[in-house]
């Protein structure tokens, strides 16, 4: 089980944040190519906007909508990924494709309620959608693992010198505090 701390440290936070919202602007640009690569319209963009409007006003609020859930989850990435498990690289794409895998059988509800279903390609059973899926999620997991582990280095492990004598028990003047601040003094001469 990881031994996740409740503690939240504020700036690493609003880095993860800003991180988040990087990446998921970085696949709001990247939508358009992946939506010709992949032959699907799925589009994150146009599922958020057209959510809350169907006027004009769609994209935009979608566009805002998008970062804001990518900041979200950078914020909380921040927090969690340091606990993981795993090599550092692989921390955003594992959380990014955990996310996906426990989301998108929700599709089915979108396809059912969604305001604009008649407007959106169908996503439960869409293969084509899935995998397009799935790269936006290594894209955005990649680039925001990436871009919190710069802004968020791992702080450097405390080295602290042991000290002890030839019969292994230790060093008396180290014990009771001698030297500066209890630490044993060298002397190089």
């Amino acid at each position: 089980m990881l031994g996740l701390s409740l503690g939240i440290d504020r700036t690493r936070t609003l880095r993860g944040a800003a991180s988040g919202a990087i990446a998921a602007c970085l696949w709001t640009l990247l939508q358009p190519l992946d939506k010709r690569a992949f032959g699907c319209r799925y589009d994150d963009i146009e599922l958020l906007g057209k959510a809350i409007t169907r006027g004009d006003g769609w994209y935009a609020l979608g566009v805002g909508l998008h970062l804001q859930n990518g900041a979200v989850f950078g914020a909380a990435y921040a927090n969690v990924a340091p606990q993981l498990p795993l090599a550092p690289a692989l921390r955003g794409p594992a959380m990014a494709l955990t996310e996906l895998f426990a989301t998108w059988p929700l599709s089915a509800l979108s396809d059912r309620h969604h305001p604009a279903r008649d407007e959106l390609p169908t996503l439960r059973g869409n293969r084509r959608a899935f995998y397009q899926a799935i790269w936006r999620h290594l894209l955005f997991g990649v680039a925001l693992g990436e871009l919190e582990r710069r802004l968020n280095p791992e702080p450097a492990p405390l080295i602290v010198e042991a000290v002890y004598s030839s019969n292994g028990h230790g060093d008396i003047e180290h014990a009771v505090g001698a030297g500066a601040g209890g630490a044993r003094e060298r002397s190089d001469g």
